[in-house]
């Protein structure tokens, strides 16, 4: 009987792993959570020999407001080490712009199965150095569309476009269109497959740079607190002239079920 329980247990546990991981692979599922992503990119600046440390902060918090839609925040706050990126500037520590995204999201699925969310994104100006930021304050349109099926497969694509609006009048304008297609395929106890592509287009210099991103997360424990540990690898295909070559990341998701 001991046997039989401590399996149920883990049949428990397993069930619960792999429904979490089903909500980390959603960027608009119903789930509290707080990743700390940390990118190293490597081969910047004119002489491909620079390099660039970034902690992402990226809470997502989803709340109802109505019978049938939610809205989700999500806020991106890059804390940034770089070295070698701009000639004679040596290295910068700071933070970047923050990036404040709003998704109002139905709560039922399509017919088909789809999700969808559609919203404002705003770009505020909080560069703690020039060289970490773009001085302006940017806003534009935001949407993302998600399925996931039954199989453990979970795909989709999120955009936006943002234009300047205001701020330093010596800085460039800003038009950036970001645009992440995304692939995932759960394997079981709290594990996922994923790929990527975190491609942004700056219109105003006619530029591409394209990430492709190969991850593998895992949900877990850290004492009470439910983690989703991932890390993986990126390439990038198409980038700057003074932009990186590959990189690796690693993210530690904090985790706030409902109970």
């Amino acid at each position: 009987m001991v046997c039989v329980a401590a399996l149920v247990a883990h049949g428990a546990t397993a069930q619960s792993e792999d429904e979490l991981a089903k909500q980390v692979a959603n960027p608009i599922s119903s789930l509290i959570s707080v990743p700390l992503q940390l990118n190293y990119d490597e081969g910047l600046g004119p002489n491909d020999d620079g390099g660039r440390v970034q902690l992402n902060v990226q809470p997502v918090i989803p709340a109802p407001i109505s019978k049938d839609w939610n809205m989700i925040s999500r806020t991106i706050v890059p804390i940034v080490y770089q070295s070698g990126v701009f000639p004679g500037e040596g290295s910068q520590l700071g933070v970047g712009d923050v990036l404040q995204s709003l998704f109002f999201s139905p709560k039922a699925p399509t017919e088909s199965g789809w999700l969808w969310g559609i919203g404002p994104a705003l770009s505020v100006p909080l560069a703690s150095d020039d060289l970490l930021g773009t001085g302006k304050w940017s806003a534009g349109p935001t949407a993302i569309a998600v399925k996931q099926t039954d199989s453990g497969w979970t795909y989709g694509a999120l955009i936006n476009q943002i234009w300047s609006l205001a701020g330093d009048g010596d800085r460039p304008d800003v038009s950036s269109m970001f645009l992440q297609p995304f692939l995932a395929k759960a394997i079981g106890k709290g594990r996922t497959v994923t790929l990527s592509i975190e491609s942004s287009y700056d219109w105003k210099a006619g530029q591409w740079n394209v990430p492709v991103n190969l991850s593998y997360s895992k949900v877990g424990k850290i004492g009470n607190q439910r983690v989703s540990y991932a890390g993986g690898v990126r390439y990038f295909a198409d980038a700057p002239d003074n932009g990186p070559e590959w990189g690796v990341r690693f993210v530690l998701t904090l985790l706030y079920p409902k109970h």
